[in-house]
């Protein structure tokens, strides 16, 4: 009897410390998959944010831009860090308030 109680013994010691060396490994596993979720996810995106923050800190009156709905303009006055003019068309009429945020791409008068 005293045989079996210590054969009993050792198989549970051995399956603890097997299902600890498991329990490490699918952690282990789980940090791979998510820092590899990061660098595939989030890391482009918070890139193109600061290319974004960088091309509206460029943003000079005369720049031509592209506001997020399509039109067409010409920057002719900042007012302050989050809002310009923008000049639509021909017209000089058309002349309209809006935030930064609304202007997806800028391009720089030609010289």
């Amino acid at each position: 009897m005293g045989i079996l109680l210590e054969q009993a013994a050792d198989t549970a010691a051995q399956s603890t410390g097997a299902a600890g060396a498991s329990l490490i490994s699918v952690i282990l596993i789980y940090a791979v998959v998510i820092g590899a979720m990061w660098f595939f996810f989030m890391r482009p995106q918070s890139k193109e944010k600061k290319r974004v923050a960088a091309m509206l800190a460029a943003l000079e009156v005369g720049d031509s831009v592209q506001t997020t709905s399509g039109f067409y303009g010409t920057v002719i006055d900042i007012v302050d860090n989050d809002t310009v003019i923008v000049e639509f068309g021909g017209n000089r009429n058309c002349r309209i308030p809006m935030d930064k945020a609304a202007i997806s791409k800028v391009e720089k008068p030609s010289e």
